[in-house]
């Protein structure tokens, strides 16, 4: 009786072919990826977007406007759209007019303050000699040769990131559109048998997401109204308009809070150094108290992620990609842990 043939699977040199196939095909996409990984991050936020909104989507969707007809979903879609414009562009006119009259007044007691600092400088030999304002801009990091290059970088910077705006909002809308037969057809990617807990971790991640996205409107009303408290009993002028700066920069993880005080602190320079100084002292606790107490037990509570979980993705997220990073960091945790628990209930269950 001859021997079987050698299956090609027990063949040395067909494995060793296959696994370098292997490498090339994981290089070359892994590769293919980080050169449109901006692309692929604009494809990410927008597909988060959508995931957010579509619970919110649905219940307009459910509205009979029409008698016996239902919303068409496109209409749900830009009736939520038009919602969030409406809210902007009402805070933009509560929020520029008074900004505006701060600014020229901050503008104009410049000089004056520039003076005192100086002078406080001086007498305690940190400073030789008293400088112009131009000549102190001249010596700013920002000053010189270098304040054209750092005032056409933010001004593209600006335009960028509206653009890249925009297109996360026309992306998110067609992928709200399409989205029962995009998960249909992602569904059907997989055998027959497991589809239908396909289908339940997709609600789960839609779930978690949307959760995410209330969990952040949350955060920001509690820095809102906190900071209208902290800055009325400090005697601040225009304090809710600074409380609601403060409150949409709570939605922009490590430097949101930071550049939403730097208004407050400088209307408090209008008033004195001093309470200049208690406002920033008031925001610095304010963001510790933010950071290690409120986004991880309202993001535990939201999303369902313990405290830890929520700190360490927050520094994994900012450390690898800034930021964008922080800002996705807690809505991907969400995800792999759907993903975890769907591949491995029994290590969920214990």
């Amino acid at each position: 009786m001859t021997p079987d043939p050698a299956s090609p699977r027990d063949d040395p040199r067909a494995l060793i072919r296959y696994a370098l196939v292997s490498l090339t095909v994981t290089v070359i996409l892994v590769w293919t990826a980080y050169l449109v990984r901006g692309p692929l991050m604009l494809i990410y936020v927008s597909a988060l977007l959508a995931i957010g909104l579509a619970p919110l989507v649905a219940v307009v969707e459910r509205q009979r406007l029409i008698p016996g007809h239902r919303l068409p979903r496109w209409a749900a879609i830009l009736i939520i759209y038009l919602l969030f414009l409406t809210v902007i562009i009402s805070f933009g006119r509560l929020v520029i007019g008074p900004l505006l009259t701060q600014a020229r007044d901050l503008w104009a007691a410049f000089p004056n303050m520039l003076h005192d600092w100086q002078q406080w400088f001086i007498e305690r030999g940190l400073l030789t000699k008293e400088l112009s304002l131009r000549e102190a801009i001249a010596q700013s990091p920002f000053g010189g040769s270098d304040a054209i290059d750092t005032i056409v970088s933010a001004v593209w910077g600006f335009v960028g990131g509206i653009f890249g705006l925009v297109t996360i909002l026309i992306l998110a809308f067609y992928l709200l559109v399409d989205a029962e037969t995009l998960v249909h057809a992602f569904v059907r990617l997989f055998p027959r048998t497991e589809r239908p807990r396909v289908e339940r971790a997709c609600r789960q991640v839609s779930s978690k997401v949307s959760a995410w996205l209330g969990g952040q409107l949350l955060l920001g009303g509690i820095i809102a109204c906190s900071a209208a408290l902290g800055l009325y009993l400090l005697g601040v002028p225009f304090f809710y308009v600074l409380a609601l700066i403060a409150g949409i920069g709570e939605m922009i993880p490590i430097v949101g809070p930071l550049l939403a005080a730097v208004p407050a602190v400088a209307v408090g320079f209008t008033i004195s150094p001093a309470k200049a100084l208690a406002i920033a002292a008031f925001f610095f606790v304010q963001q510790q108290v933010e950071n290690h107490v409120l986004v991880p037990k309202v993001m535990e509570r939201q999303v369902g992620i313990n405290a830890a979980g929520v700190i360490t993705a927050l520094l994994i997220g900012g450390t690898l990609l800034g930021v964008v990073g922080a800002i996705l960091a807690v809505p991907t945790a969400a995800i792999l842990r759907v993903i975890f628990e769907e591949l491995f209930p029994e290590a969920s269950a214990d």
